[in-house]
């Protein structure tokens, strides 16, 4: 079968560094996350990874790795106690999510721009219980599409994806979702504000590629201004990485943990809405 060529810039490029580094995380001999499918999209790809992002980095691909665990243990936490609850997956790139988590009764959503989504229907298999949606997160069409009449709940998760919106797009998607879920949760993550600042000012590289610009950003210690969002949010809480794999394992873990360097890593929440 012939190999896709992406046509992606901006924004969207960086799902393939992401999946880069998860692709390169899932063929070591311990992975952090159990991802075989990273590997398969690799090979499906016609594009110069290594030419374009350089050699995988240790600290990068393992740190990849945890961010996608971190995300994956949220959801099944919550499938734990709803196992029929829909997974609405914002910005969700070529993160196969659906497939480490199922249950074989979750229904999932992934909802991204044209050409992205165009991608997932090409690359990735599909299924009865996964749909996905072309448009933009920030329209907050895809809200229309979620249905929950029997309080089967609902998850959302925005990873990598609100630190490249503005800060008023990003109030207003948690907003909307406190408002329409009660009783679901959002998992997210965000980057630090110097890190964030880098980006801006386009001094940011990774190899090639200059990271497009972060506009919202919040330091660990913010997190709870999230809560001003909506009345309906009744929880913030931070979500720790797991543990890694050896020495770089340890590293990745202890700097998320400590005040002075904890924000070289995106930093993970989790929101609860009432009702």
């Amino acid at each position: 079968m012939a190999r896709v060529r992406p046509m992606l810039d901006g924004v969207p490029e960086t799902l393939l560094w992401t999946l880069y580094n998860r692709a390169y995380e899932a063929g070591r001999r311990y992975p952090v996350l159990d991802d075989p499918m990273a590997l398969q999209l690799l090979a499906g790809l016609d594009y110069p990874f290594e030419e374009r992002f350089g050699l995988p980095n240790a600290f990068s691909s393992q740190a990849q790795g945890l961010r996608s665990r971190c995300f994956d243990l949220a959801v099944q936490a919550y499938l734990a106690d709803r196992p029929e609850a829909t997974v609405v997956a914002l910005g969700d790139g070529l993160e196969t999510g659906f497939w480490r988590v199922d249950n074989g009764r979750l229904n999932w959503l992934s909802v991204e721009l044209p050409e992205v989504a165009s991608l997932r229907r090409t690359l990735l298999p599909p299924s009865d219980r996964l749909r996905t949606l072309s448009g933009s997160a920030t329209a907050l069409s895809w809200l229309e599409g979620i249905e929950d009449p029997a309080g089967r709940g609902v998850v959302v998760t925005a990873q990598g994806l609100l630190m490249y919106l503005r800060p008023a797009e990003v109030r207003r998607i948690i907003a909307a979702c406190a408002e329409r879920l009660p009783g679901g949760v959002f998992v997210l993550d965000s980057m630090s504000r110097w890190l964030a600042k880098g980006t801006v000012a386009g001094t940011s590289k990774v190899g090639g590629m200059t990271v497009p610009p972060m506009r919202w950003a919040m330091d660990p210690g913010e997190r709870q201004k999230l809560r001003g969002a909506h009345p309906a949010i009744t929880e913030v809480r931070a979500l720790r990485l797991p543990r890694g794999r050896g020495a770089m394992g340890e590293l990745i873990r202890v700097q998320n943990l400590l005040p002075g360097v904890r924000t070289l890593t995106p930093a993970m929440t989790q929101l609860r809405f009432g009702g």
